[in-house]
């Protein structure tokens, strides 16, 4: 495929007989994953404990606007509406540079992260989503386990969502596995090259560290727990526009943070859907990106909302609960295919 072709978006939800899952993460992983989701969230509260008032200049500020900018959107219109749900078509160029900027973004792998959020979707608050916050039923301490569980605890499990079943059109791409392939190298880059630039700019070492605490981990660790929020509380709390199999939600007060991704009730209605802020007034960032990227001609087949689709949205639809769905399930159940 040359810079000039576009890649089709992929196919959704891969069909077929294939299990669930995968089997397990090794211990080895499991360690690495702990500690390259933990270490920024106790850098963050260390910083802010030891130098509260002092030690955050303008060019930190700087830095970590513009690295979250970059890599939530690796995020958002990358992995989440290119390559999980296909909202548009993107050429060669621009498909690597997706898969790079949402690597930026510390939260794992392109491949590994697409299998997961297609599960999610395809048992959105049922047996088998790997992050629903209803795990545990509806009663006051059931969801807080379920916060926990949804937020951050999932992470921490040992399943392994199969690849071949949920992202074999990834696996089957050599340049996203090579991206895949390179995961530590962009990890390390998020938090290295805020620094050399702080350094760079502010032309001494202590500009170099201050940049790599706020600019780097302090700024992953807020990405992280943005991006979380919408698989905890976008399943609990906002509004519901829209009908849908599931407890997913708009939370208006994420939309600037998330880039658009807490309009995440309109987003299960309609998951192919470029723009998931459909309603007015609905600010979304990542949409308004795949119009630029559209108008540059690196985009192309948006999938943008129109009447019709979201006439759809709106209808009822054949076994739909629009109340809460426990999963009442034990946590062994968990691994079955």
């Amino acid at each position: 495929m040359t810079t000039t072709e576009h890649a089709s978006p992929p196919r959704h939800f891969p069909a077929g007989p294939k299990p669930m899952l995968s089997g397990e993460h090794s211990r080895s992983e499991l360690v690495t994953i702990r500690i390259f989701l933990v270490a920024p969230f106790l850098a963050l509260v260390s910083v802010m404990v030891l130098v509260w008032g002092w030690g955050l200049s303008w060019l930190d500020i700087g830095l970590a606007t513009g690295f979250y900018i970059l890599t939530t959107l690796g995020v958002t219109v990358g992995y989440h509406r290119y390559f999980t749900h296909g909202a548009f078509a993107a050429s060669r160029g621009l498909r690597i540079a997706l898969a790079i900027a949402g690597g930026l973004a510390a939260q794992g792998p392109v491949i590994t992260w697409v299998a997961d959020h297609r599960r999610h979707h395809a048992f959105s608050d049922r047996e088998g989503d790997p992050h629903s916050p209803w795990l545990f039923g509806t009663s006051p301490l059931a969801l807080a386990r379920g916060f926990w569980h949804a937020h951050l605890g999932w992470l921490f499990g040992r399943d392994k969502t199969n690849v071949a079943r949920f992202a074999p059109d990834l696996a089957a791409d050599a340049d996203i596995r090579m991206v895949d392939r390179l995961f530590p190298v962009w990890v390390a880059a998020t938090v290295l090259v805020p620094a050399a630039l702080g350094g760079l700019i502010g032309g001494s070492w202590w500009a170099a560290l201050t940049a790599f605490l706020w600019a780097g981990l302090a700024r992953v660790s807020l990405q992280h727990h943005v991006t979380w929020s919408v698989n905890s509380i976008c399943h609990m709390i906002g509004a519901r526009p829209f009908t849908n199999r599931d407890r997913s939600a708009n939370f208006w007060p994420l939309a600037i943070l998330s880039m658009g991704e807490s309009w995440h009730n309109s987003h299960h209605a309609d998951p192919t859907c470029a723009r998931h802020g459909v309603l007015r007034g609905q600010i979304d960032i990542s949409a308004r990106v795949i119009w630029l990227l559209e108008k540059l001609g690196w985009a192309t087949h948006v999938r943008w909302p129109t009447p019709q689709r979201i006439a759809k949205m709106t209808a009822p639809r054949r076994g739909t609960r629009n109340s809460a769905i426990p999963v009442h399930r034990r946590r062994d159940r968990r691994c079955s295919p």
